[in-house]
């Protein structure tokens, strides 16, 4: 990879190359350890701790293996954290996708803030989102992961601004309207909710929280479109 690559690329393995890179058999002794599993559990601990807070020895204790087993089966600390991002992507925010496919705007945002809420306060899983959490606290030796957490971010605002973009062009949502202003508006409440939920916020309180937001949401005018004229006189 060079240099100049984005640091979107430097961290979004698609799900080939991530399958290859937790399944490839290596040369010598093999591995007495399940590579996903692990994974999985050095997931739980980025998720818990952020990318400054988890000790190697934080990580070597809960995925059950010795350091050296940790840098011959994924490179360093930086490189296991990307690929317990990527795993993170796969397994708890297929919700965004599903989302952003409703018929409507409205009920897109509606399915991702309460799809949010659910994987906030599943009891199963660490409180708040792991890119948030990831990068909490973080310091200038990390100064990589963080930029690497907000494009990991700004990925899927753009993808919903994208399907705003969409709605406006449909008529579903006020041509008046800011489809960038408001898909942050989106991305600010989710991330707020985690901080919240890592507080000890219930689910039932950021629910509400969900449908006070929700309250405000634009209603186009019938028949008005993006590519129609609009009078501006009113």
């Amino acid at each position: 990879m060079s240099p100049s690559t984005p640091p979107v690329k430097a961290f979004i393995f698609n799900s080939v190359v991530m399958k290859t890179l937790i399944s490839s058999p290596t040369v010598g002794r093999p591995r007495s350890f399940c590579m996903v599993s692990a994974l999985d559990r050095a997931m739980e601990v980025f998720w818990q701790k952020g990318y400054e807070g988890a000790s190697l020895t934080d990580l070597t204790q809960a995925m059950g293996i010795n350091r050296p087993s940790l840098y011959a089966a994924y490179g360093n600390k930086e490189e296991l954290f990307r690929k317990a991002l990527q795993r993170y992507a796969e397994r708890m925010t297929c919700y965004v996708r599903d989302a952003l496919t409703a018929p409507t705007a409205r009920e897109s945002v509606l399915g991702l803030l309460h799809a949010s809420v659910n994987l906030l306060t599943d009891p199963g899983n660490p409180r708040g989102c792991l890119a948030v959490q990831g990068a909490l606290a973080c310091g200038d030796e990390a100064l990589v992961i963080r930029q690497e957490l907000v494009a990991w971010r700004a990925a899927g605002q753009c993808a919903l601004r994208k399907r705003l973009e969409q709605a406006q062009i449909d008529g579903d949502l006020p041509v008046t309207e800011s489809p960038e202003d408001l898909a942050r508006y989106v991305y600010t409440l989710a991330q707020g909710m985690s901080v919240q939920s890592i507080a000890g916020a219930s689910r039932d309180e950021l629910l509400r929280v969900v449908e006070t937001a929700m309250r405000g949401w634009p209603v186009a005018t019938p028949g008005t479109r993006l590519a129609d004229p609009v009078d501006a006189a009113g």
